[in-house]
């Protein structure tokens, strides 16, 4: 166990945003798992630019590699575009 308040305070602001960061990260493969899913062509094209958003800001903050994020947008416009 830590044994300086500093210590005792990164301890909690890292479980905090460990926290965050999985639930950003579920919520977009939700969005993305959805996507996919879709059948309807103007429902996907609506979509479409709020899962980018999502892989973005994830890209940003280092939750998921930005060559991850930039895959997964370019299959995801490839399937959108083919629907």
């Amino acid at each position: 166990m830590a044994n300086h308040k500093s210590a005792l305070k990164r301890i909690r602001q890292n479980a905090v945003k460990k926290a965050r960061n999985a639930y950003q990260h579920k919520t977009t493969r939700n969005a993305v798992r959805k996507l996919r899913g879709t059948s309807d062509k103007k429902e996907a094209q609506t979509m479409l630019p709020t899962v980018v958003s999502m892989l973005d800001k994830l890209a940003k903050k280092n939750i998921i590699h930005k060559n991850k994020a930039a895959n997964l947008k370019s299959s995801l416009t490839k399937l959108v575009t083919a629907l």
